[in-house]
């Protein structure tokens, strides 16, 4: 962020259990709504989750607004099994992530690999957190 000509550097302060929110895309079929409402039940989480568009989500993560952002394949849609997640959507947010203390992979927990084109082929869903504790537990 920028202030009165001046710098400051993003950092994603740590949260309790009870503190985190999920982050999640408006839109139901963009990914697994169901799943993600379970992971949050199993985490203790009952914060609404944070429904956004784009990249939004990223920026609103790395300010510390929400903790965890799961894009998981949807069982019907156009985010369906066979779905590529594509690197517009997601390079620039895993940047800001990265760069606040945030940590940002596929479903399996590998790096998100942007060396294959326009498409993240070798990678499935993507998982976002505040924390690379928090990430663990994911």
């Amino acid at each position: 962020t920028v202030r009165s000509g001046g710098r400051t550097r993003l950092k994603i302060e740590r949260k309790t259990q009870g503190e985190l929110r999920f982050c999640e895309s408006v839109e139901a079929a963009h990914s697994n709504h169901g799943t993600a409402a379970k992971v949050a039940a199993e985490l203790g989480i009952t914060a609404q989750p944070l429904r956004l568009d784009s990249q939004v989500k990223y920026g609103v993560m790395s300010r510390g607004e929400a903790d965890i952002l799961m894009r998981l394949p949807a069982s019907k849609g156009h985010m369906s099994s066979g779905y590529i997640e594509n690197i517009w959507d997601h390079a620039a947010g895993v940047l800001l992530m990265e760069e606040a203390g945030g940590v940002v992979s596929d479903m399996y927990g590998k790096d998100l690999d942007f060396s294959h084109g326009a498409k993240l082929i070798k990678n499935r869903g993507v998982l976002a957190s505040s924390s690379p504790e928090l990430h663990a537990k994911l």
